[in-house]
């Protein structure tokens, strides 16, 4: 997925813009940057590779020569970024939060127009520069970003560093969040909001669904009023979020053990102990405890000095090592036990399948499986929420065209909660990953848990259900030029 953090104030920023974009880190692995600006020293960036090791490592022994009082940094998981720009709007910087399914056409039409792209990522589209290149055809910075939003299909929130403030652009629908905090001297911009507290900032507001603010020392200039339509992304209550943020004021934590409590009123399962699969399945696993009233424990535990989360490493062998390696039974409060285990999520199932043989030979009688989100039968195409390159490498999926001989067959039906090919698919899920029995949160249970409308809520991974932002944008922009 990818996070930024950006600091303006009226002193120096370097240690809250790496500290900031440091709380960003469990949102991806690939690329990390940061770039500052001062008046003597212009424009100073640098750009790591984060896949093998921690953000921090990679700065620290830089910090000394990023100077200024503004500054933008990101991790990202996509491309490298920031990128750095001369244009007729003057040099500025841009990170992005993004997923440009149209890269290759936008590109295409701008090779014709006679622009060029430079940076080229393993030979592939870098989507943030591509997003810098429709900006510099507005106008004017807001001219520039709505440009962007009728051209990309996907999704994109950004920051961009100029020479007098930070303009932030949240996504047309909203799908990543970007969040005002103010402190003593200056304003912080974030994808987390739990990268405020330590540095001294207190949460002002989120950014609407397609508002774009400049934001300098003394406050917050409104570019662009909000659009009227949002598609926040469910999950990242579900699974991406840290547990001390919130998306449009609803923390992640407290909406996990909702959920974990809608679940565990309603379930007759009987066991000795729940536990949950860390760490983002911990809060719905003590939610769930509370409302079934099987006593939680901690029977497997995470080994968090050294191993990463696992959705992040590029190639499924890693992921797989990563998965075994970081989760570590507790023998003593498995042996002889019946165990629920609460999980976030099931994307290929391989995790949780290898973690299900760990819990048997740690000497398990049963173990059950409870999920805090309904099963995933479609692929995302907003946020890049896994590697993966087909809908296939979805279990739901593999066994759909296992039943029906097609993927795509049925697809409402099996998403459906009760019907009998859901049904019959969440049983073929539990026999292939050896499990005593699974239950996945029903979609009604999430949006309440959230305490959004679902109609500003995406679930379009659960359902399929989704509003494309190109067609938002033409539908809004229309409207008002009546």
């Amino acid at each position: 997925m990818g996070g930024f953090f950006g600091a303006v104030a009226k002193r120096p920023v370097v240690n809250d813009l790496f500290y900031g974009t440091d709380y960003n880190s469990h949102l991806g692995t690939k690329r990390a940057g940061m770039v500052t600006f001062d008046e003597e020293a212009g424009f100073n960036r640098s750009i790591h590779s984060i896949e093998r090791n921690y953000f921090r490592s990679k700065f620290e022994d830089e910090l000394g020569a990023f100077k200024g009082n503004i500054g933008i940094g990101v991790i990202s998981d996509t491309d490298p970024q920031p990128i750095i720009v001369n244009s007729h709007l003057g040099r500025y910087a841009v990170v992005t939060v993004a997923k440009v399914n149209n890269a290759r056409e936008i590109a295409d039409e701008l090779l014709a127009e006679r622009m060029h792209l430079s940076e080229l990522s393993a030979n592939r589209i870098n989507q943030t520069e591509l997003v810098a290149l429709l900006i510099n055809m507005g106008n004017d910075f807001r001219d520039g970003i709505n440009k962007v939003y009728e051209r990309v299909d996907g999704s994109c929130s950004m920051l961009i560093l100029t020479e007098d403030g930070i303009i932030a652009a949240r996504d047309y629908l909203g799908r990543t969040p970007i969040v005002i905090g103010r402190g003593e001297d200056g304003y912080a911009l974030t994808s987390e909001t739990s990268a405020f507290p330590n540095l001294g900032y207190e949460r002002v507001r989120d950014l609407g669904p397609g508002e774009i603010v400049r934001v300098t020392a003394n406050g917050v200039e409104v570019l662009q009023e909000p659009a009227r339509r949002e598609q926040i992304c469910s999950f990242l209550w579900v699974y991406y979020g840290f547990p001390a943020s919130d998306y449009n004021g609803i923390n992640a934590e407290e909406m996990r053990e909702a959920c974990g409590r809608a679940m565990g009123r309603t379930d007759d399962m009987k066991a000795d102990s729940v536990c949950g699969i860390p760490d983002s399945g911990v809060g719905f696993a003590l939610g769930y405890a509370e409302g079934n009233g099987i006593p939680y424990r901690r029977a497997v535990l995470k080994y968090t000095p050294t191993w990463p989360r696992s959705f992040t490493p590029s190639t499924q062998d890693r992921r797989n090592l990563v998965a075994r390696m970081k989760l570590i039974p507790n023998r003593a409060l498995l042996k002889d036990q019946s165990v629920v285990f609460c999980d976030d999520s099931i994307v290929r199932g391989t995790q949780l399948r290898d973690n299900v043989c760990t819990f048997f030979e740690g000497g398990a009688k049963a173990v059950h499986a409870r999920i805090s989100c309904p099963p995933l039968v479609y692929g995302c195409p907003f946020i890049g929420f896994t590697s993966s390159k087909s809908d296939l490498e979805l279990i739901s999926r593999r066994i759909i065209q296992d039943f029906e001989g097609d993927h795509t067959a049925k697809l409402e039906k099996y998403a459906t909660t009760g019907s009998p090919e859901y049904e019959k698919m969440v049983g073929e899920i539990a026999r292939r990953l050896g499990l005593s029995s699974l239950k996945f949160c029903t979609i009604e249970d999430l949006v309440e848990s959230i305490g959004l409308p679902k109609c500003r809520i995406c679930t379009h991974c659960f359902d399929g259900s989704s509003m494309q932002p190109c067609k938002a944008w033409a539908e809004d922009h229309a409207n008002k030029n009546k």
